[in-house]
């Protein structure tokens, strides 16, 4: 509300001045004197039905609810009066009249605004002995979300994302009084792409996530932010890994990391995040490549990392000295960061080797939502810094045998292309290798292979479809012996005697933002959590 006329209130002794139209409740939060609230999300319309955001209004004759109060000028208002707080209490013993004591098995505990709200405005004598209402528990309403109707509140906030957001309307309110309970209209089933979301936005724990139900207590859990790769929206998340597991390693049935959860951003995603990207985080540990592989003929084995550079050097070197590095060819994958991609290319550059592009996954579903038909993560990345797209023809000039080596990070050409051309190209090639973190039919019929991390093991940078530049960071250890590729880029750079070695994602930024107009002046300061535009 940039041209709205300003407002001055009196918030607990504090002058505040705000926006007109803000309401109570925002102008509370910009005061520094937050209240509490159930129904409330600023992404959704106001409910005003949980009734906890109470606040003492000077002139009013009862308790106000700060959601839906518009700020008046001159108002006074009181958060942590005695008749708020009072208020307040009564509120939680109505909410809790039928509540379960399931905290000892409730996924919510731990982040349950029912248990923070009545330590912060409950501790009171229960008056209520009756037997609650009992409800239904553990009901499917789809394939990712779990409802435990007795645990509900009604706060409505699953009811309005799918209403507003989602405009699927899965979900209703059924029956009255305190029979009321929420459910899926008869014959609906909540399975549209953004169900997870709800799970993100209960405030206690009637709705839980079946991927990560009974899987870790939340407070086992290590947050790192990061930025989903599932699509070229670049959907700004939370990476949640347990941490549990550095003293007690045997748990969790060897996962990582336990759940993805959006990030605010809001020129990116706001709040919500698609299920195919929350629910893509099993990737980062299944089917991994752990080792180097070297191929000499027949099956593949197990190799060092110094054989295979040795072995990459080996077949570059006499290309090098013979002055014929068209006879190389690279192709980068769109799932690259920035800072490898510019790696990639300075080192190409370093060789004289012009055959370098970058190829991206196959194209898929999309909406008008967050879901982008590009299913990478820096296609515009590797546009920004001026890698031609398309790896086609390098795969026909290598099964012609114009080329002698081909360099393949992350992408499967067999999935793209087919086997038979993989196949016929990797026959005529005196090297074909492949460097990325997962196994695929390429780098089955690759000659070395190298492992290389996932987003979620390295630090760097992604831009999105918008050209707005975001930062990843290091969650869990790469993978077995898996390293980031602009490392495994430095160390062949070392072996090929290149002069160009990078100890950190960094410096590699600072170097690349100096010599990229699309990215000058950028720094990892100014990307920060919420991302900076490509400057050129």
């Amino acid at each position: 509300m940039p041209d709205a006329k300003p407002i001055t209130l009196t918030i607990d002794g504090k002058t505040m001045t705000v926006p007109d139209g803000t309401t109570v409740l925002q102008a509370c939060e910009k005061a520094g004197s937050p209240v509490p609230f159930y129904c409330y999300h600023p992404g959704l319309s106001i409910a005003g039905n949980c009734r906890i955001c109470l606040v003492e209004i000077e002139g009013s004759p009862k308790l106000q609810i700060a959601c839906y109060t518009r700020a008046a000028e001159g108002m006074k208002v009181h958060t942590t009066s005695d008749t708020t707080l009072k208020g307040r209490q009564d509120v939680l013993e109505f909410l809790l009249i039928n509540h379960p004591l399931d905290c000892p098995v409730c996924d919510q505990a731990g982040e349950c605004w029912l248990q923070d709200y009545y330590m912060q405005h409950g501790l009171y004598d229960q008056r209520f002995n009756e037997t609650k209402i009992k409800k239904p528990k553990a009901v499917p309403v789809g394939p990712t979300v779990m409802l435990d109707a007795e645990r509900c509140i009604l706060c409505s906030r699953c009811v309005r994302f799918t209403d507003e957001v989602t405009k699927t309307g899965e979900f209703g309110i059924f029956n009255r009084g305190d029979h009321s309970e929420i459910g899926v209209h008869p014959g609906k089933t909540l399975d549209n792409k953004y169900s997870g979301n709800v799970v993100d936005i209960c405030p206690v724990g009637a709705l839980t996530d079946r991927d990560f139900r009974f899987k870790c207590r939340v407070w086992y859990l290590r947050s790192t932010n990061s930025v989903c790769p599932g699509c070229s929206r670049g959907c700004n998340i939370e990476i949640h890994d347990n941490r549990e597991r550095e003293w007690r390693p045997h748990i969790a049935n060897g996962e990582r990391v336990m759940r993805l959860k959006p990030r605010y951003n809001p020129d990116v995603n706001q709040w919500w995040m698609c299920d195919a990207g929350r629910y893509g985080y099993h990737a980062i540990d299944e089917n991994r490549l752990a080792h180097v592989l070297l191929r000499d003929g027949g099956a593949a084995r197990q190799g060092r990392w110094e054989e295979a550079y040795r072995r990459l050097a080996g077949a570059l070197e006499p290309l090098r000295q013979a002055g014929r590095l068209t006879q190389l060819g690279v192709i980068l994958s769109s799932h690259l960061t920035n800072e490898e991609l510019y790696a990639a290319k300075r080192v190409c550059a370093a060789l004289k080797a012009p055959n370098v592009v970058f190829q991206r996954p196959k194209s898929g579903d999309h909406d008008d939502l967050l879901i982008q038909a590009d299913k990478s993560p820096n296609a515009r990345g590797a546009q920004a810094l001026k890698i031609p797209e398309g790896a086609l023809a390098l795969l026909e000039g290598a099964a012609g045998k114009q080329l002698r080596a081909l360099l393949v990070f992350g992408q499967d050409l067999v999935e793209l292309f087919g086997e038979a051309k993989v196949r016929q190209a990797a026959e005529a090639l005196e090297l074909l290798a492949y460097i990325g973190p997962h196994a695929n039919k390429t780098a089955e019929l690759a000659h070395v292979v190298l492992p290389g991390a996932v987003y979620a093991e390295k630090d760097g940078t992604f831009t999105n479809v918008q050209g707005r530049v975001q930062r990843i960071r290091q969650a869990v250890a790469p993978w077995g012996e898996a390293k980031p590729e602009w490392q495994i880029l430095s160390d062949l750079s070392s072996e090929l005697r290149l002069g160009l070695s990078w100890v950190d994602p960094q410096l590699i930024f600072e170097e690349l933002a100096k010599a990229e107009p699309s990215f000058r002046g950028l720094t990892y300061a100014a990307v920060g959590e919420q991302g900076a535009m490509l400057t050129g």
